[in-house]
């Protein structure tokens, strides 16, 4: 499970509950950094900020998508609007959550992701 924030809280808060659920994590502060990782083809499912300097958690996605190394994501933003996750859904992000969102919120996407499902709407 990869988690890629900008937002050093955020991170280490989904971190911290995913690895309560059971989940192995490792937290990357921006897309580059998780790119540049040897754990991102291992990464079962990621979960990433829509808004981070460079590249975007949708970009990121997009990226992976294109080469070839498609992760199931999902999104987490402090501004959602129905656009955004129009683009969300159009690309196959699982979910796209607004900030601050619950615990059972994101496992529950987390869950979907991991089990294959198609975009939420």
């Amino acid at each position: 499970m990869a988690i890629v924030d900008d937002d050093q809280s955020i991170r280490e808060a989904t971190s911290n509950l995913l690895q309560a659920a059971g989940f192995s994590t490792a937290t990357f502060a921006d897309a580059e950094g998780f790119l540049k990782s040897a754990g991102e083809p291992r990464a079962a499912c990621l979960v990433a900020d829509m808004r981070m300097p460079g590249m975007s958690g949708l970009q990121l996605h997009q990226h992976l998508a294109a080469s070839g190394a498609p992760i199931p994501t999902v999104l987490i933003t402090a501004y959602a609007s129905d656009a955004m996750r129009l683009r969300a859904r159009e690309a196959g992000i699982v979910c796209c959550l607004a900030k601050p969102f619950g615990p059972d919120e994101l496992l529950e996407c987390v869950h979907r992701a991991l089990a294959g499902a198609t975009p939420k709407s």
